[in-house]
């Protein structure tokens, strides 16, 4: 309880730095997950450059651009009430959703080195499936994000 209460603190005094070392954390720690849980590439396998890239998509712009995008709907939407929350869950995923997987994706190409033709093809081929997948697990977090979490603890689920 006393490191949840430091990081409160630590939220409550720079929350922009927080959330964004909060989300470049979460995406690295994902990333360790993945590859050891879910690929079983074990310790000597494993890429910790995937790792790092992670990270700093997480620090550098899922954190900020999410955290933004909270506060900006917030904005647009303000109230914490279940209709509040349907729709600032359909603006996020009619509207934001799909421009931010089609900057996320070019963006992780670039960091794996591909060629802006490759990118490009990989981004016509991966994005429909990706936005069709995010449509199958988002909604119904963000619906309960809006509604149940505070706008300061938001960032943290992407």
């Amino acid at each position: 309880m006393a490191l949840w209460r430091a990081y409160q603190r630590a939220l409550a005094a720079h929350p922009w730095k927080v959330q964004v070392l909060t989300a470049g954390s979460l995406m690295g720690v994902g990333d360790i997950i993945s590859q050891q849980l879910v690929e079983r590439r074990g310790l000597q396998q494993h890429q910790t450059g995937r790792t790092l890239t992670m990270v700093s998509l997480g620090c550098g712009f899922v954190g900020p651009v999410v955290g933004g995008w909270y506060k900006v709907l917030d904005h647009l939407i303000p109230g914490t009430t279940k209709v509040h929350a349907l729709k600032k869950m359909l603006l996020d995923q009619g509207g934001f959703a799909p421009c931010f997987l089609g900057c996320f994706l070019p963006l992780v190409g670039i960091l794996n080195g591909l060629s802006a033709q490759d990118n490009w093809a990989k981004l016509k081929r991966d994005y429909p499936d990706a936005l069709i997948t995010n449509y199958y697990l988002w909604p119904a977090v963000q619906l309960a994000n809006f509604y149940l979490v505070p706008l300061h603890y938001r960032s943290l689920d992407f």
